[in-house]
């Protein structure tokens, strides 16, 4: 009679252990299945921010030839395209680590606020406002802005989901012990000061 106890008890215990590493399983998978969600939306960002680091250095080109005095702007905007290049590289390799994430955040940031600067003193020169090409680069970037949008607004939705996910009981458990941790959002990188700056308009 002890041993048919023992015996029932013992099988009770393997099944409730069968039944957490399943559980364990499952949250593991369903946490590599949203984090891997976050590396897809960030590759949709990626490919409008590489089109729009393409189209920064052709707008200064552009701008050089009638602003040439205007170096240190010029130089700027080149700058932070640059920088914020270099972040998104970063970020490319580790889409759900928040500091890269908050880096590139910044450089972006930094990035608006330069080509802003730039937007500011086109204004300023009629035969630069005027040019084709400037025009047309200048609508291809407020285009690529545009979808850099919505591709941002997808990965903060593909972040929130894992962050939602890796934070709540009892699947934190798994997502502390597997080392995942929370997502960084990307917010908009237009300041309050590029809102109010003029704007090229043709």
């Amino acid at each position: 009679m002890d041993e048919q106890a023992m015996s029932t008890t013992q099988i009770v215990g393997w099944v409730a252990v069968a039944v957490l590493l399943f559980w364990m399983v499952g949250a593991y998978n369903r946490l590599v299945r949203l984090r891997n969600a976050i590396a897809n939306a960030f590759a949709q960002i990626d490919v409008q921010l590489k089109r729009r680091y393409d189209l920064i250095p052709n707008l200064v080109e552009t701008a050089k030839r009638y602003i040439a005095h205007e170096r240190e702007t010029l130089e700027a905007v080149i700058a932070a395209r640059n920088q914020a290049h270099a972040a998104a590289d970063h970020v490319r390799a580790r889409p759900a680590d928040a500091g890269a994430v908050g880096a590139l955040a910044l450089a972006e940031h930094t990035l608006g606020g330069s080509l802003g600067r730039l937007m500011a003193v086109v204004e300023n020169y009629p035969e630069l406002k005027g040019d084709q090409t400037l025009r047309e680069l200048s609508e291809e970037l407020t285009s690529t802005e545009n979808r850099v949008a919505f591709a941002r607004q997808a990965f903060n939705d593909a972040a929130l989901d894992y962050n939602n996910a890796a934070g709540q009981f009892p699947t934190t458990l798994v997502s502390a012990l597997f080392g995942f941790k929370p997502a960084g959002m990307l917010q908009s990188t237009t300041s309050e000061a590029e809102r109010m700056a003029p704007r090229v308009q043709f």
